[in-house]
């Protein structure tokens, strides 16, 4: 095992209510939450690790006394203190829950309440409308349907606490003698996409916790970290990041909205933030203009090229180099994760030459989600760092290049598909879960990600072409907000080709032809670095974002 996969202590627990016990006992005074509750005077409840645990008692033993036949409670809303308090209460209590995306529309959560064969929804007051008219269509099967806010004529969390606490104090103790099957399903999360795409994921307490160790093993978490839950809670990179710092005893907090990132970073002393790329290289195309507007490009570059000298002394001057860029951010982040997708190489270096220390990771939501993931010392440009010290990583029938799909085995896993037994045998084999990614590992086990499987553009000659390698060369231009490469169908072969759209702010005052010709003649540089068969030959260009995920990934079958 590479010692850079277990650089930290950490405990592995067995079960949810065995780690909030262990969290509580050492850090009970500890805020878990702090909550805005009005925005305008910029009220804030704090909730205490102790707070926490008791309201998760109140609700799991109201639950425990409500007739659930299969016992899956569904929750749908934005992040909040609620949803983690209603997902907390259920694994406490032995309950299935089921997480839905908030993104969804009206049809699709109908569509993915009666597939989960969910007995009981949770939603917050923006869902209320909808589930009303569930609730009084002929083809509802939930039985019961709790608001998460003190709003509406339904069932309210409010009173379930109420009425939790007031069994408690009666002596009731029947929640916290529920017996816990950590191993089995406790989870069931839908995949990306469309309803009829998506996947029913099981998995258990068992692969959550097990990559909380093998993350807390690669990843120094500290009790006065706080954490902006940024990416939704549905995904498991949003919960599971959560749940992490949890089981540290930090403080989590929550963001007002994209535009509020900066804000609300300054605003609550944010010392690590997890989220995508496109948020991080959001936040670099904003640090850039105001350097350039300040006219400041070269001593930024100086102060990046003294940095890595001083670095290379063994001094760390970057804070103080660059106080301004820590500033604008609140002064005290520390540490940013970035998963879901690949950062911009370019982006990344600079994060890290200003102080910012950045690391990505790779996973899925099969694998509880992280799989792989850097940390501050084994970084290395476009990869995603070692396998966690629990997970093993093999490559599937490499290439000449040591390309091909990704494997991984380890206690994250997922227990399979509900309800797909043959998506399930083909998805893990041998007990190797099948990624559909391409990636290579390197001579130190670091690996290193190429694209989706069913990405790959296999030509006539038989060549193969990885879309996002290039894509990656294609957004590093200074007007290129996003791009897909695909094939696009030309006889019995394919050309490649490429969807760019194009940043509107960089082109202001000039005209259409005078923006495709620069944008061509970008396409035209980069083809004359690529080998023959990569040539870009056809090119489409708009200034209208692609359709994405709640995660912020292109969702490439609509794009093409």
């Amino acid at each position: 095992m590479h010692k850079y996969q277990t650089m930290y202590p950490a405990t592995e627990y067995t079960d949810f209510r065995q780690m909030l016990a262990a969290v509580v006992a050492r850090h009970s005074t500890n805020n878990a939450f702090v909550v805005k509750r009005d925005k305008t005077k910029k009220e804030y409840t704090h909730i205490t690790y102790a707070k926490f645990q008791e309201d998760i008692r109140r609700l799991g033993t109201a639950l425990l006394h409500t007739d659930l036949p299969r016992r899956r409670v569904a929750i749908i809303g934005k992040n909040s203190y609620e949803w983690m308090l209603v997902f907390f209460s259920l694994l406490c209590g032995d309950t299935m829950a089921v997480p839905l995306d908030k993104g969804l529309s009206a049809e699709e959560i109908v569509s993915l309440l009666a597939r989960s064969e969910s007995d009981c929804v949770f939603f917050d007051k923006e869902y209320y409308d909808t589930i009303k008219a569930y609730a009084e269509s002929p083809d509802c099967r939930v039985k019961k349907f709790v608001c998460m806010d003190d709003f509406g004529e339904m069932d309210r969390l409010s009173a379930y606490l109420a009425d939790g606490a007031a069994r408690l104090a009666d002596g009731d103790t029947a929640y916290a003698k529920v017996t816990l099957h950590p191993e089995e399903a406790g989870i069931m999360l839908f995949t990306s996409g469309t309803t009829a795409r998506s996947k029913a994921v099981l998995l258990s307490q068992r692969n959550i916790l097990a990559n909380v160790y093998g993350m807390s093993r690669a990843q120094k978490f500290y009790p006065s970290d706080v954490n902006m839950a940024f990416l939704p809670y549905h995904h498991t990179f949003g919960s599971v990041g959560t749940i992490i710092f949890l089981a540290h005893g930090a403080t989590n907090v929550f963001c007002d909205g994209i535009r509020y990132i900066a804000q609300n970073l300054a605003e609550y002393g944010v010392t690590v933030f997890v989220c995508v790329p496109l948020i991080i290289e959001g936040i670099h195309k904003k640090i850039m203009h105001t350097v350039k507007k300040q006219g400041k490009e070269k001593k930024l570059a100086l102060g990046r090229k003294l940095s890595r000298i001083l670095l290379a002394l063994g001094i760390d001057k970057r804070r103080s180099l660059f106080k301004d860029i820590h500033a604008a951010l609140g002064g005290k982040v520390r540490y940013i994760i970035s998963g879901a997708s690949a950062l911009s190489p370019e982006i990344w270096k600079a994060f890290n030459d200003f102080g910012l220390t950045t690391v990505q990771g790779y996973g899925l939501t099969e694998t509880a989600p992280v799989i792989s993931a850097e940390n501050v010392k084994m970084q290395r440009s476009g990869s995603v760092g070692l396998p966690l010290c629990n997970v093993e990583v093999k490559i599937g029938a490499p290439d000449s290049r040591g390309i091909g799909e990704i494997l991984a085995k380890g206690p994250n896993v997922m227990l399979g598909y509900y309800a797909d037994e043959a998506a399930t045998n083909e998805a893990i084999q041998d007990g190797w879960f099948h990624t559909g990614d391409l990636g290579r590992l390197d001579k130190d086990g670091v690996l290193y990600i190429t694209g989706r499987k069913k990405n790959v553009i296999v030509l006539k000659n038989g060549k193969n072409i990885y879309p996002e390698e290039m894509e990656s060369v294609i957004n590093a231009l200074p007007y290129v907000d996003e791009s897909l490469v695909f094939g696009k169908e030309k006889g019995d072969d394919f050309i490649v080709s490429v969807k760019i759209v194009y940043n509107k702010d960089y082109f202001a005052g000039m005209d259409r032809d005078a923006i495709e010709a620069t944008v061509r003649q970008g396409i035209l540089e980069i083809n004359g670095k690529m080998a023959k068969h990569q040539y870009i030959k056809h090119i489409e260009i708009t200034d209208e974002p692609m359709e994405k995920t709640t995660t912020a990934k292109i969702k490439r079958y609509k794009a093409i």
